[in-house]
């Protein structure tokens, strides 16, 4: 399992945001690039960064802090947020960053998304299907997780393995940023429904306990935002648990 610290961007300046809300945003007094350099001090060899100002507009707003630490060469980046394109893709690519997260585009229009992967290799590309739970089902929300769409994971989770897709990215919205521990039963639920799938899990991770209990989920990498940021897990031990 890898482990991969994540940068939510806002405004060019690191937040986080609480259940996905942008109205609970909490703001960090460090800059985007010294925090990459600490995680890449600390070992780590991926990087997550989301645009949020793009996920919820469609911008690039914070294309050129993602770019920049793209061109540090310390970390590869896996960088989303407002990418609705096959130009938008390319964009990301040619700004250094290695593989690109789709994901209200990957609710809305699966099969436009499914020419992408076989256009750029599996790969390159890693399908966000971010979901919250709702009486039994697992909806998908879009936009900044604003707007619900009509699909569920359990439609789309194996349409994406039986096509090519090699990684999936799976937040539980109702942990996100709550440090409320991971959602172990859904990456059980992804590993009997889609189990071709790379899956890397995100939401809710408190502590070094948390971390070992993903590694023994089946899970291929594991997310890490606020328990990062305020210093409840220590990057290194999580890096060589």
């Amino acid at each position: 399992m890898v482990v991969i610290p994540a940068i939510d961007l806002r405004g060019g300046g690191v937040v986080r945001l609480r259940q996905g809300d942008y109205a609970r945003e909490t703001n960090y007094d460090i800059a985007p690039q010294a925090l990459a350099e600490n995680y890449a001090q600390a070992g780590a060899r991926w990087l997550h960064m989301v645009d949020l100002d793009g996920a919820r507009d469609g911008s690039f707003a914070n294309l050129a802090v993602i770019a920049a630490i793209a061109a540090s060469g310390k970390l590869q980046v896996q960088a989303g947020g407002g990418v609705r394109t096959i130009d938008d893709v390319q964009r990301l690519f040619d700004h250094g960053v290695a593989r690109v997260v789709l994901g209200s585009v990957a609710v809305r229009e699966p099969q436009r998304v499914l020419e992408w992967i076989a256009h750029f290799g599996p790969e390159k590309i890693c399908i966000a299907l971010d979901t919250r739970a709702n009486n039994g089902r697992w909806e998908l929300p879009v936009s900044g997780w604003t707007e619900n769409a009509s699909a569920t994971l359990d439609e789309l989770a194996p349409l994406y393995a039986a096509n090519g897709a090699r990684h999936l990215l799976c937040t539980d919205i109702a942990r996100d940023g709550m440090l409320s521990g991971p959602n172990l039963d859904l990456y059980r639920h992804l590993q009997i429904i889609a189990p071709i799938l790379a899956v890397q899990a995100s939401g809710g991770v408190r502590d070094l306990a948390d971390v070992l209990a993903l590694r023994g989920s089946g899970v291929s990498g594991a997310i890490l935002g606020r328990s990062l940021l305020e210093g409840k897990l220590d990057l290194r031990e999580a890096l060589t648990c």
